[in-house]
């Protein structure tokens, strides 16, 4: 693994929890009606029916104003949208390529 790499798994881990939690009480609230199911931070939350298509666009709508990064088109992948965590890793990778521009 690279010394970029590294880096990135170590900002991953050291900003991901408080991210996960902004991002999960903005789900519970916006596509749950405030009522948390107990659901997993790694559930798929399209598979799993919490949000669909509309709502991700919601979801980077938030992520955009709340975290101060911009999402191009080719971020709206799976491996960035797909559940609370890759969410929060997501940010954290952007905010930190922003902070070092």
């Amino acid at each position: 693994m690279s010394t970029t790499a590294n880096i990135q798994s170590t900002i991953d881990l050291a900003v991901a929890p408080s991210i996960a939690k902004d991002i999960r009480s903005f789900i519970v609230e916006s596509f749950l009606l405030g009522q948390d199911t107990g659901f997993d931070n790694s559930e798929s939350l399209l598979e799993s029916g919490i949000i669909d298509s509309t709502g991700i666009m919601h979801v980077v709508a938030f992520l955009e104003e709340t975290f101060g990064i911009a999402i191009e088109d080719d971020d709206l992948v799976a491996d960035n949208l797909d559940s609370i965590d890759r969410i929060a890793g997501f940010v954290g990778r952007k905010q930190a390529v922003k902070a070092a521009a």
